[in-house]
């Protein structure tokens, strides 16, 4: 039986983003599901060995009304509960955040992070010191009591999080290709975010923008490898 990861978006790319190739660079038949345009989840069975939740437009706030939403934390929390693992990207690691209790929503001062930023890593053993990474987000989520963090920023002191050993929430954005970033960049709600505190201008993007990348890409890689392993 072919082993499967479920990945969960928010909306659409042209293009295809670091996670869902490297998992099929190792084996995995990839599910590709939209839930806020119909899709839906499948059972959670042994064929499944993980998921990966991606960022979006849509906030912990909306939840109680969006039936989507309610069905993606269910699955969530059946995976976790299972023991397979579960990575979660800005809204997906806001939702994981949400799920174990920790408080989710803007900063004082709502701040953003809209460019290439450098994290300090709180394990060399997680993430090389001194990555830059690219960022698209103005909510930030608390550390769940039990969960291990392991890597904050200037502004932001909480990107990303251990529970256990197969959850992890990423407030960045690993997964984002430089063309994917160029999509967002010329997208109007990332002009709408500009003037907000934290948001780099666009000079300092394309400076950074290419050896964020080109020192990003390897470790990602190399972090859904330890994550996933090999199909079974």
């Amino acid at each position: 039986m072919a082993q499967k990861v479920v990945l969960i978006h928010h909306g659409e790319s042209r293009h295809k983003d670091r996670a869902a190739d490297q998992l099929e660079r190792l084996g995995y038949d990839i599910v590709n599901l939209h839930l806020y345009a119909g899709d839906r989840l499948p059972r959670l069975s042994a064929d499944i060995a993980g998921t990966v939740v991606y960022g979006g437009k849509y906030c912990i706030t909306d939840i109680e009304t969006m039936p989507f939403l309610q069905e993606e934390m269910r699955w969530i929390e059946a995976c976790m509960t299972a023991g397979v693992p579960v990575l979660g990207l800005c809204q997906g690691a806001q939702m994981i955040a949400h799920s174990l209790g920790a408080e989710v929503g803007p900063l004082e001062g709502d701040p953003c992070e809209f460019g290439y930023y450098g994290l300090e890593t709180l394990d060399p053993a997680f993430m090389p010191v001194g990555l830059r990474v690219p960022q698209a987000h103005f909510h930030a989520f608390g550390l769940p009591a039990g969960a291990t963090l392991l890597a904050r920023s200037a502004g932001f002191p909480h990107q990303a999080f251990r529970y256990g050993t197969k959850t992890y929430g990423f407030q960045f954005h690993p997964e984002v290709t430089e063309p994917m970033f160029k999509e967002w960049q010329e997208a109007p709600w990332a002009r709408e975010h500009e003037a907000r505190a934290g948001c780099q201008s666009l000079a300092e993007q394309q400076a950074l923008s290419q050896e964020t990348h080109r020192a990003l890409d390897p470790w990602f890689r190399g972090f859904l490898t330890k994550l996933f392993g090999a199909p079974a």
